[in-house]
């Protein structure tokens, strides 16, 4: 039993220092510069805290209107949480349906430029397959021209 504590009292002697000397992870930058930290739909909530806060005004009386609108609880007092929730759904399923008519259309365009010969298949599948029997090509162009569209 002795020997057992003298081990993990030594063991903890050790790691301690080496855990204080490794730094903390900046949370100020981003590890990834070209990835954005935001979670999905953050924008579309910030979007939509405005719009609610706009739309709750200051005086008594629109405020009041406000909480008869959105509230359901007794006192009303959670309708700016079903404003801003309300909202923020919409605006995300603004963004869904954008994003599939955006690939709906990108895999016609992929369609058609893959054509139907023997020869216009494997151009397509050399321009923009990636892996060993370049099977993914489909994929790839979908994906590529969906972004495209979806970046503009």
């Amino acid at each position: 039993m002795a020997r057992a504590l003298i081990v993990v009292v030594s063991f903890l002697t050790l790691a301690v220092p080496v855990a204080l000397a490794v730094p903390p992870p900046d949370k100020g930058k981003p590890e990834n510069p070209g990835k954005s930290t935001a979670a999905p739909g953050q924008s579309a909530e910030k979007n939509a805290a405005k719009a609610c806060k706009a739309e709750r005004g200051t005086t008594a009386e629109s405020i009041l209107a406000f909480k008869a609108k959105y509230g359901t609880n007794a006192n009303k007092a959670n309708a700016f949480g079903k404003c801003v929730s309300g909202k923020s759904k919409k605006d995300d399923e603004a963004e869904d349906e954008a994003e599939n008519a955006a690939e709906e259309a990108a895999a016609k365009k992929c369609k058609a430029e893959r054509g139907t010969t023997a020869q216009s298949i494997d151009a397509f599948k050399q321009k923009y397959g990636t892996n060993k029997n370049k099977a993914n090509a489909f994929g790839k162009c979908v994906s590529k021209l969906a972004k495209k569209a979806t970046s503009s």
